[in-house]
């Protein structure tokens, strides 16, 4: 029968036994490293979820579906065929031509045989599978001889093993008789000492009886002298408190008699004041004295005092005008450092270097965030010496900062941190010292 790439498989040469384990083990180990220069298509179904796994994992998981195939997919194994003729050219025509090599494996003879399928190749696998068996009986004899030299040398080694043990165990024998002997006299020893040790129990009992009689009679004798003491010391105590008693009514009587002094100075003091009807003191001496004051410094002065619009300590100076507030226009501020944040994140950030501010500065500060778009309220933990304040839907953070900049009184600094040119023009109207958010990111990153 003509096959592909000339492969010739005689009529009805079939194995009338299962192939021998070496020879099994060996084909399924050559079919897995044939399987990697196969394309998925090329491979049976039962082969294909193997086709990336490694040559040793296929030999491990997929040996009886490749055993299975090489048998049932004569189209699969002429390929595994064509890939052995190029891996093992020499042995594959050699087994083909029927010249086979002396020193060839008869393992791997079989193996190329199985797949190839050429002239008497049932007989080349038998021949592998007796040359085997013949292998494994003269290793099984050699282990056999190695195994009884081996337990022949143990033998030896335990019947000396066995005599130096037995003279070993003699000797202690001897030892613990001798040691029996020496624990009989201790005993003996000790067994007077327990006597001798009994009556010295007995007379100390004797001695404890006497003793506590003794005590007892002692310890009458203490009870009835602390009672004699206790009556003395009540009697004692009784003194000590009629003399206190006494030395607090003479006591009584001096401060009565200062309390009624001072009463009477502070009713003659009063009945002069009265008297004399003098009006209550609105002018001091030095007010009358001409002279020019300085003015009043506001949060808008600030700014004529040489410093740049963007320096950082400008808002110090700011913030350091008595009873200063500071209102901050969250969003704005954060989208215009760190606009790449998350919202909670910009929140968050912001308000830790605000706690940082107002920790140095002593000003009460307040953070106003839009809550107009918001779905639901914020859970938020303002940070210590911030306030936190969302605008109301439908209301502006915008809004929010002018209303809290018009509640202030007239005349306290009031500072609003915002870029937005509309809240600066509002809230300065209002009274209120504008500057912009870069100052503000810029005095924090220097904390």
């Amino acid at each position: 029968m003509e096959r592909t790439g000339g492969e010739r498989t005689p009529e009805g040469e079939t194995l009338d036994r299962p192939l021998p384990e070496k020879v099994r083990r060996r084909v399924v180990a050559l079919t897995g490293d044939a399987l990697g220069g196969f394309t998925v298509a090329e491979l049976p179904a039962p082969l294909r979820q193997y086709a990336r796994f490694t040559p040793q994992r296929r030999i491990k998981f997929a040996g009886n579906a490749m055993a299975a195939s090489l048998e049932s997919a004569p189209a699969f194994r002429q390929r595994v065929a064509e890939r052995l003729r190029e891996v093992l050219p020499e042995l594959s025509e050699a087994v083909e031509d029927g010249t086979l090599p002396a020193a060839a494996d008869p393992v791997d003879v079989a193996a190329v045989a199985y797949v190839l399928r050429p002239e008497g190749w049932v007989k080349l696998v038998a021949a592998a599978g007796e040359e085997a068996q013949r292998a494994q009986a003269e290793r099984a004899g050699e282990e056999a001889q190695r195994e009884l030299a081996r337990l022949r040398e143990e033998l030896a080694q335990a019947r000396t093993a066995e005599r130096t043990g037995t003279e070993q165990l003699r000797t202690e024998l001897e030892a613990v008789r001798k040691e029996a002997d020496v624990l009989r006299r201790r005993l003996r020893s000790a067994q007077s000492d327990v006597k001798r040790g009994e009556a010295e129990v007995r007379r100390m009992r004797a001695e404890l009886e006497a003793a506590r009689s003794a005590a007892a009679t002692e310890k009458a004798g203490a009870e009835s002298e602390a009672r004699r003491l206790r009556a003395r010391l009540a009697e004692a105590e009784s003194a000590l408190e009629a003399g206190r008693r006494a030395a607090r009514e003479g006591r009584s009587v001096a401060d009565m008699r200062l309390r009624l002094l001072l009463d009477t100075v502070l009713d003659a003091a009063q009945g002069l004041r009265r008297e004399l009807a003098l009006p209550p003191v609105a002018h001091r001496p030095a007010e009358g004295v001409e002279a020019v004051e300085p003015g009043r410094m506001t949060p808008k002065d600030i700014a004529r005092r040489a410093l740049a619009e963007d320096d950082p300590a400008l808002l110090d100076q700011l913030l350091a005008l008595p009873q200063a507030h500071l209102v901050v226009d969250g969003y704005n501020v954060t989208k215009t450092g760190y606009p790449s944040l998350p919202l909670e994140k910009q929140r968050l950030r912001l308000l830790g270097g605000l706690a940082g501010l107002a920790a140095q500065t002593g000003a009460e500060v307040t953070c106003v965030f839009d809550g107009a778009e918001l779905a639901a309220p914020v859970l938020l933990a303002p940070p210590r010496g911030v306030r936190v304040l969302f605008s109301k839907p439908g209301q502006t953070a915008d809004e929010l900062i002018r209303r809290l900049v018009r509640a202030e009184p007239p005349g306290r600094p009031v500072v609003v941190v915002s870029a937005d040119r509309e809240v600066a023009d509002g809230v300065a109207a209002a009274g209120a010292r504008p500057v912009a958010s870069v100052l503000l990111l810029r005095r924090l990153g220097r904390t």
